[in-house]
């Protein structure tokens, strides 16, 4: 009840406060960041600054703050804001109680420039609201609602940082005290699709910026690329056979006439200039010599220094040991101390050591040169007559230059009749390599299909002997169901001699080795597997088998009742080692003979 009193001393305090209060409209204009005006329209303070946005006395604003500078200066946290009743031609402005807490506001959307205006009063009217908010920046749209509700939208982004600084203020028309003319402001960010188009335009244009930017870095840093070589004509091959000639220039023009033989640039028109071009390339290869030999000698004469300067240091080091080799005898070895004798002997094992890594050295120098004089002796005599001919020699090398352009000539002349003469004849042999090609090709096809018909041939013949086999099994699992069938005949009537005379049957079944009906029929289900499979079969095998049939059939009984009838079925090993395998076989056509 003490709070709500003094919210209405508070608002009754606003509400009687004179509506031409310079002083706190001035106030409240600065914060806004605009230039002081009275209801009249006339400027309250002469020595308001509009450049600046403040007016002098009041401290200016940090322009690193958010909303590029617009928003009032941060407050502490322990000191309330302070906000001043605001005059506008049709209603009035009162700030909130500054001890309560400052109204909540949602995430910011990026780009953001519409917010909604909550808590306006009934009767307010469009007009109204632009007369309030057209303060804060150049107000785009308005749409308003009928639920005392509506959404600005700003020209730029931080002018919604003013419209946020009216949230909270009470806002009266003229001087009505009734409810429909009056409300309470809420002022909070708001998503509008147009402000995220912008903004993701925005992003998108500074990222092609950015793009740019790097894409230019790059090509800065990149290495250029080579220059593109001309395309062949006669005045650009008159151009290269002068750089051909031209030691500085030698380098690109031989790259020119290499990517020229490569292009395909060389015909029967063209073969005399591209001659001339590799006579010149060739005739450079003399200047390269003489440029070796020059280096050679250049290399030579350093080798000399290099060797004259080495035997003085190898005489400066011997010098040195020397001296220690005299300080280590003993009229001077006895005055020196034990760490200094120490120093000496140290210091003459290190000199020792270079000298002799020196003088390796320089015998190796000298067993080369030795090696190098011994070559030269071998060919001095060559040396001495190639000399004596070397003026000659040249003569012949220009008149041979000349013979080999003429011949070069010639042959150009002989290629061009010989290659007509071709084509003459080219036409006549592709029609006879042709046929000749389709008759190949014929006798490749007959070929491979005999070669398939003998195989089909063959095929049939094994299919035939494979069938003959197969009839043969049949037959002679027809002969022995017939003899099971006696057999379990017989067995029957045993059974009922059996039960007239019960001791002596007891006595004949335990001498026979098949005690009962069910592994006669086993014996005759085993007989005709393995009779099936002539090679044998393991026990596995045959129990899996066995085991189709009656699931409750086990391994050892199988083989228990196997190994009784030796006559019937036989066992053998095959493999040897870790692939041991034993396989049991039928043998009862044998075992009849022998029985």
């Amino acid at each position: 009840s003490t709070d709500g009193g003094r919210n209405l001393s508070l608002d009754s305090i606003l509400m009687g406060l004179p509506m031409s209060d310079p002083t706190a409209w001035a106030t409240a204009m600065n914060n806004l960041g605009m230039a002081p005006m009275g209801m009249t329209g006339q400027p309250l303070l002469p020595d308001f600054d509009p450049a600046l946005g403040m007016m002098t006395g009041i401290p200016p604003i940090n322009p690193m703050m958010p909303g590029l500078g617009i928003v009032p200066p941060p407050i502490p946290p322990d000191m309330p804001a302070v906000k001043e009743i605001i005059h506008c031609k049709s209603c009035t402005l009162f700030p909130p109680n500054p001890h309560l807490p400052p109204p909540a506001t949602r995430e910011r959307p990026p780009g953001c420039k519409t917010v909604f205006v909550g808590g306006l009063p009934e009767n307010g009217t469009e007009q109204i609201i632009m007369e309030v908010f057209e303060q804060c920046g150049e107000v785009i749209a308005i749409r308003k609602s009928k639920k005392n509700f509506c959404h600005i939208r700003f020209a730029e982004e931080f002018m919604v940082d003013k419209a946020l600084y009216l949230s909270g203020y009470r806002i009266r028309l003229g001087s009505s005290t009734d409810k429909k003319d009056t409300g309470r402001l809420h002022v909070d960010f708001a998503q509008a699709r147009d402000d995220l188009y912008e903004w993701e335009c925005k992003q998108r244009m500074l990222a092609r910026e950015e793009r740019h930017r790097r894409r230019l870095a790059e090509e800065r840093f990149r290495p250029p690329s080579p220059p593109p070589v001309v395309h062949y004509s006669d005045h650009e091959c008159s151009v290269v056979a002068e750089k051909l000639k031209d030691d500085t220039k030698f380098s690109e023009a031989i790259q020119t006439l290499l990517t020229w033989i490569e292009r395909g640039e060389v015909n029967r028109r063209t073969a005399n200039n591209f001659y001339s071009m590799i006579q010149s390339a060739n005739s450079h290869i003399r200047r390269l010599v003489n440029e070796k030999a020059a280096h050679e000698k250049e290399m030579e004469e350093a080798k000399e220094k290099f060797k004259l300067a080495l035997s003085g240091i190898l005489v400066q080091f011997e010098q040195i040991v020397a001296v220690y080799h005299s300080a280590s005898k003993q009229k001077a070895w006895d005055h020196f101390t034990k760490a200094q004798r120490k120093n000496i002997s140290v210091w003459c094992k290190q000199a020792e050591e270079i000298r002799n890594i020196h003088n390796d050295e320089l015998m190796g120098i000298r067993r080369e040169e030795e090696m190098e004089m011994s070559d030269e002796e071998i060919e001095d005599p060559s040396e001495m007559k190639e000399t004596e001919e070397s003026a000659l020699v040249s003569q012949v090398e220009a008149l041979k230059e000349e013979n080999d352009s003429l011949r070069w000539q010639l042959d150009a002349y002989r290629n061009e009749v010989e290659l007509l003469k071709q084509e003459q004849g080219k036409a006549s042999r592709d029609e006879d390599t042709t046929k000749e090609q389709q008759m190949k090709l014929l006798q490749q096809a007959l070929q491979g299909m005999q070669k398939h018909l003998l195989k089909v041939q063959e095929e049939y013949k094994k299919r035939e002997t494979e069938l003959e086999k197969v009839k043969e099994d049949k037959l002679k699992i027809e002969t022995l169901l017939e003899n099971l069938k006696e057999q379990e005949s017989s067995t029957s009537r045993v059974c009922a001699c059996s039960q007239e005379k019960e001791c002596p049957v007891e006595k004949t079944l335990s001498n026979s080795p098949v005690k009962s009906e069910r592994e006669v029929l086993l014996v005759g289900i085993i007989s005709t597997f393995l009779h099936v499979h002539p090679f044998g079969a393991s026990i596995e095998y045959i129990c899996s088998y066995l085991q189709r049939l009656d699931s409750k059939i086990c391994t050892a009984e199988v083989e228990v009742l196997m190994t009784r009838l030796q006559n019937t079925f036989r066992q053998e090993l095959s493999g040897v080692g870790a692939s041991l395998e034993k396989r049991w076989k039928f043998c009862g056509f044998d075992g009849l003979k022998m029985t």
